[in-house]
């Protein structure tokens, strides 16, 4: 908030519409930054689980190797391999889920965030240039 302020009352001697183009100038640096690592958190939950998916089918051709090269009368080999799958799926799974709820929870906190630097912003405007009185809340 403190660099939109400072862009808006450093342009405010040159009119409204510069005032309101520098602060948005301004915020949309600030938004930039915000969601700066957003698409990465996104990109693992949406990853994580297809990453999970992939070692899930991998553990299975194993299983399906071994139980054409010996038959299935080595339940061992055939239980390394089920093993395998579900620990892959199991660990895509457990990064996707906190990534995907802290991805969610972050960008509804920048949306957040957002409205309330436009609407202190819009304030900002109307006092330096007389249209609304200085509250002090």
């Amino acid at each position: 908030m403190g660099k939109i302020i400072v862009a808006g009352l450093n342009s405010s001697s040159h009119g409204r519409e510069i005032m309101k183009e520098s602060i948005q100038e301004a915020a949309s640096h600030v938004v930039h930054e915000l969601e700066r690592f957003l698409s990465a958190l996104g990109t693992i939950a949406s990853i994580a689980p297809l990453l999970g998916l992939l070692g899930t089918v991998i553990g299975m051709i194993k299983v399906f190797s071994e139980i054409m090269l010996q038959g299935t009368g080595n339940a061992n080999v055939l239980a390394g391999g089920i093993s395998e799958a579900l620990i892959t799926t199991a660990a895509g799974l457990a990064v996707a889920i906190p990534a995907l709820m802290f991805h969610r929870y972050f960008q509804r906190k920048v949306d957040t965030l957002l409205v309330e630097m436009e609407q202190e912003a819009i304030k900002l405007v109307e006092i330096v240039h007389g249209d609304r009185a200085v509250d002090y809340e």
